[in-house]
């Protein structure tokens, strides 16, 4: 018998492709396409790092508040998680960076990944929520390899990249290690292309969302780590596919909020609901792209001195270059980061007895 139902977007075709689906493809293709180029070009330019560091992945960051510490309900019901999290985040990175500023970056790094799997894997399970109880363990495993694949690869392989800083993941040499992944990685492939086989001919229906979720994970994830050795290239690849769909999510369900709930209904400050009008993106992303800026040129000034060039005051600011001083710095300027990737793993979860963010999310979904 088949199913007349309709596929899982979360908004519509139309913005789901564009803005969330659309992404990893349209930035891996383009990077492919302008390999040699990008091989070229070297190191990445200021003017580069700009746009797809603060444009895309510090603004991102920034999003996170208006689902968080801006929705009043919100912060209410989980007061505790949102008070705490970002004093233990300052206070664990202090302990970190005491024991050197590479065991510091190294546990941000691998907090990243970590951040940055799940939110593929938490794309899947929303494209997936239509789809019945069986095999949805081997989804959760399939998009679970197409993420870690390619980073044990990194591990056993020296990239002329990094995630943060240089050295910042560790390294081993075994073939074997990485040939058994590749082969689990492959069979996990298969096994998902049966089963999905075997439900379109059972039901005639196929969640075509999660299909193009999946291969543009499995995508970028492998041009950008695997297949290519450029700095450049993974950065855009890594940021876009990542950053882009996030800020999409947010907007989504902050313009969701205002519709369902009247402006401003339960948000701190009246002007939040203003800007999730669909004429007011630009001063969304505009207003998340200038607190991106101030942190970064804070990091610039401060830590860096790389990015004077883009930066309007960061060459005004002191260079801190005490130890014991940045000790206590670099974890508060990483606050913003580390929160995000802290709540980010709680905020977005389907079954979470305590929210109704997913009614609020998927109201639209046609």
């Amino acid at each position: 018998m088949k199913r007349n139902t309709a596929q899982p977007w979360i908004h519509s075709a139309g913005l789901d492709l564009l803005f969330i689906v659309g992404p990893a493809f349209l930035v891996t293709v383009l990077a492919m396409l302008l390999n040699e180029q990008l091989q070229s070009l070297g190191a990445m330019s200021a003017w580069v790092w700009l746009a797809l560091i603060v444009g895309v992945d510090v603004t991102h960051v920034y999003s996170t508040l208006f689902r968080t510490y801006f929705d009043h309900e919100e912060l209410r019901q989980r007061q505790g998680m949102y008070l705490l999290t970002p004093l233990l985040a300052w206070i664990a990175g202090c302990l970190l960076y005491s024991m050197g500023s590479l065991t510091f970056w190294r546990v941000l790094a691998y907090l990243a990944v970590f951040h940055f799997v799940r939110q593929q894997y938490g794309f899947m399970m929303i494209y997936g929520r239509k789809d019945g109880p069986a095999f949805k363990q081997l989804d959760k495993l399939v998009i679970y390899a197409a993420t870690l694949f390619p980073l044990i690869y990194w591990h056993g392989h020296e990239r002329h990249f990094d995630w943060f800083v240089d050295g910042d993941f560790f390294q081993f040499r075994s073939d074997a290690v990485i040939q058994f992944a590749g082969w689990c990685y492959a069979a996990l492939i298969i096994a998902y292309v049966v089963k999905e086989a075997y439900i379109w001919r059972q039901s005639g229906w196929i969640s075509w969302p999660k299909q193009l979720m999946l291969a543009g994970t499995a995508l970028s994830w492998y041009i950008g780590i695997v297949q290519f050795d450029n700095d450049l290239m993974f950065s855009a690849i890594n940021v876009i596919s990542h950053g882009v769909p996030y800020l999409a999510l947010v907007w989504i369900y902050g313009c969701n909020q205002t519709e369902l709930q009247g402006q401003g209904a339960t948000f701190y400050f009246q002007w939040v609901g203003q800007l999730f009008r669909r004429r007011w993106w630009w001063l969304f992303l505009g207003l998340l792209a200038c607190w991106a800026y101030i942190e970064e040129n804070l990091w610039d000034g401060w830590v860096w001195r790389e990015h004077g060039t883009v930066l309007l005051f960061a060459d005004a600011l002191p260079e801190i270059q005490s130890e014991q001083a940045l000790m206590w710095l670099v974890p508060l300027l990483a606050t913003p980061q580390i929160t995000h990737y802290v709540l980010d793993a709680f905020i977005w979860r389907m079954k979470q007895p305590d929210t109704n963010w997913g009614q609020i999310l998927f109201q639209r979904a046609k």
